[in-house]
């Protein structure tokens, strides 16, 4: 199993990279069209938007596995085993509430967009919407698989704070120590 999501993980890593040169080569295109040639690319600013929507979902997914995302985690870590636990509980229950709203509310935008097409592109706007459904399910697959580890104490005691304080972060690999007691 394990073998699946990290070739899921690979492809959306994958994915990313792919997004960001088809906005590179769009834009950078319609750049040099205009200034060069008085023309461009008609549907350059719309694909690029699109492209950027995608990889703004998938790298919020990569990053939420790799536990990336920025927070602070102050007070939690100073918690006892059973109050980071109560912690991590309570945030992720929270998580999955949102990501019920996004897929959700994407499920219905796509849906009542399914037949409206895009003004440069003629594509179909539910493929905008999309991006929604793929990381709120995405998303909560990870959490609820985090939630069981949590749940059924399979996670050491640092592996139940989420996020690490970037402070932390720059204090431990800068050579000149931190002033704070």
């Amino acid at each position: 199993m394990t073998k699946v999501v990290d070739l899921y993980f690979k492809l959306l890593k994958l994915l990313i990279v792919l997004c960001m040169v088809a906005m590179i080569v769009l834009v950078f295109g319609n750049v040099v069209l205009r200034y060069a040639f008085n023309s461009g690319i008609s549907v350059s600013e719309e694909l690029s938007r699109w492209f950027f929507v995608w990889m703004i979902f998938l790298g919020a997914l990569v990053a939420l596995k790799d536990r990336a995302h920025l927070g602070l985690d102050s007070l939690v870590k100073r918690l006892p085993p059973a109050g980071k636990r109560v912690c991590l509980v309570i945030g992720h229950l929270m998580m999955l509430y949102i990501c019920w709203l996004i897929f959700s509310g994407s499920w219905q935008q796509a849906v009542i967009n399914l037949d409206v097409v895009a003004p440069a592109s003629g594509l179909s706007m539910a493929l905008f919407y999309a991006a929604g459904l793929v990381f709120g399910a995405s998303a909560a697959a990870i959490l609820v698989y985090e939630l069981y580890l949590a749940l059924f104490g399979k996670l050491r005691d640092d592996e139940m704070v989420m996020v690490k304080d970037s402070d932390a972060e720059v204090n431990a690999h800068n050579p000149i120590k931190s002033t704070r007691p």
